[in-house]
């Protein structure tokens, strides 16, 4: 089930809030995690028997890292820890990495389909457990609990990756307030607006640009635009989902998504791109690696690790592998090499700069091989059917107006108006930003209906 469904948005939802409602507060925490295993198992219940291992397991294995730690057991602890993190990383492993690593030996393998969110639930459990083992937290021994964490279905399927120090104190007490509410239900509903207004018609008019055939280099580069784009709304529109029916549940977790084409440079971008992400490989993987405090050789070493790490989360290709690399680079680069002369650069220079080596970038994520990927670049720089054609023209025209509200909705001056708006507080302006809200929900309702379904593209990862 997405968040973008009908069933979703007029069955599942609307009946869950209900039943929050009005069951005792001792009971809401365990129908919410029965809410989430159904909400998980919807689409494909082969998927359900994963997540339960490695609920279980890493349930277990807290525990057992707590016990040690506490006796002063610290070889034990230690390495209950190691091995609790190489099942949950094999069982990641086996299911998204195992094709991919047979096929560099020339083996063919076609293995089980990759349990949705996989990746998202291991980094929530993987975090748990380093929380646990570094005594940033005790293991948590009631299992409705812990099982929240995990589990919750607003945020299983494709982050945010929520630690569990972030979110423990929320698993035992939270409320709902009236504020608190709106803001959840206005937040979903522009993630909503970015999904599916947004987002998936973006994606049509890519998957044009993309099936043409006849790929000038105008072209190449609007297809390149029309993917970033989508991406960027399909994400943060999830994110934005995800978040603000957390909020409506009581929850409340941290942005994920922090306006990354008004970055200006490589690492203010990947401060503002999938935040939760990024802070997740600092925490746990870059600090403990010795981060800043150590040689500039050794922070080349660490910077190198994540970013080749970060690639690799993404999927089990080269692509994404040279991906990873790709933007490691240019992290290293400013890093090491411009340092304070940046400031020397304009910063709407560096700000383009910044967006063309994110878009660029992205050509590796639609692209089904490396062969492909750079074939596309070379054609966006003259090595294709000249300059500009007929379906250069037809896609740029036909899609202007799109465009130009996706440009506009990447800043913040969208937000920025609704809330100079808001502080008014008038009656009139509270009846205009109602009924804001409900013609964008109309829309969006009336443009799932008509179209086909279209799933989030980090479903995948």
């Amino acid at each position: 089930m997405s968040f973008n469904s009908i069933s979703f948005i007029f069955v599942f939802f609307p009946a869950a809030l209900l039943l929050y409602a009005v069951v005792p507060k001792p009971v809401k925490s365990a129908l919410l995690v029965i809410l989430s295993l159904l909400f998980y198992a919807w689409g494909n219940p082969a998927d359900l028997p994963v997540l339960l291992f490695s609920l279980t397991f890493n349930y277990l294995a807290a525990i057992e890292i707590d016990e040690w730690r506490n006796r002063g057991e610290e070889q034990k602890s230690r390495f209950a820890m190691l091995t609790t993190v190489a099942v949950d990383l094999l069982l990641l492993g086996f299911y998204k990495y195992t094709g991919f690593l047979l096929g560099i030996f020339g083996i063919s393998y076609t293995g089980a389909p990759l349990p949705l969110g996989i990746s998202f639930f291991t980094f929530s459990v993987l975090s748990y457990i380093f929380d646990v083992y570094r005594g940033t937290c005790p293991a948590q021994t009631n299992v409705i609990r812990y099982s929240l964490y995990v589990a919750l279905f607003v945020k299983i399927t494709s982050g945010p990756i929520v630690e569990y120090n972030q979110m423990a104190d929320q698993l035992e007490d939270r409320k709902i307030t009236m504020t608190s509410f709106g803001s959840g239900l206005s937040m979903f509903l522009m993630g909503l607006f970015k999904k599916v207004l947004l987002a998936d018609n973006l994606s049509a008019a890519f998957s044009g640009v993309y099936g043409s055939g006849e790929m000038a280099a105008a072209t190449a580069w609007l297809g390149m635009i029309f993917y970033s784009l989508q991406l960027y709304f399909d994400f943060s529109g999830y994110s934005d989902m995800a978040i603000g029916l957390g909020r409506m549940l009581g929850f409340k977790f941290g942005k994920n998504f922090d306006y990354p084409y008004l970055a200006d440079g490589p690492s203010d971008f990947w401060r503002r791109w999938h935040i939760s992400l990024g802070r997740w490989f600092r925490d746990y993987v870059y600090i403990p690696l010795g981060g800043n405090r150590c040689s500039k050789s050794r922070q080349l070493m660490n910077l190198s690790v994540v970013w080749l790490l970060t690639g690799i989360w993404h999927g089990a290709s080269w692509n994404y592998i040279i991906w990873g690399i790709y933007h490691g680079f240019f992290v290293i680069f400013e890093k090491f090499v411009l340092g304070r002369h940046r400031e020397l650069i304009p910063r709407p220079v560096r700000t383009g700069a910044t967006v063309l080596i994110a878009f660029i970038g992205w050509i590796f994520f639609f692209c089904p091989g490396l062969e492909d990927s750079f074939r596309w670049i070379g054609t966006m720089f003259g090595a294709g059917a000249g300059i500009w054609n007929h379906v250069t023209t037809y896609y740029l025209t036909s899609n202007l107006l799109l465009l130009v509200l996706a440009v506009l909705f990447c800043t913040p001056y969208p937000r920025r108006l609704a809330e100079t708006f808001a502080w008014k507080r008038s009656k009139a302006i509270s009846g205009a930003s109602v009924a804001v809200y409900l013609l964008l929900f109309i829309l969006c309702v009336s443009n799932m209906i008509a179209n086909t379904y279209s799933s989030f593209l980090y479903f995948q990862f």
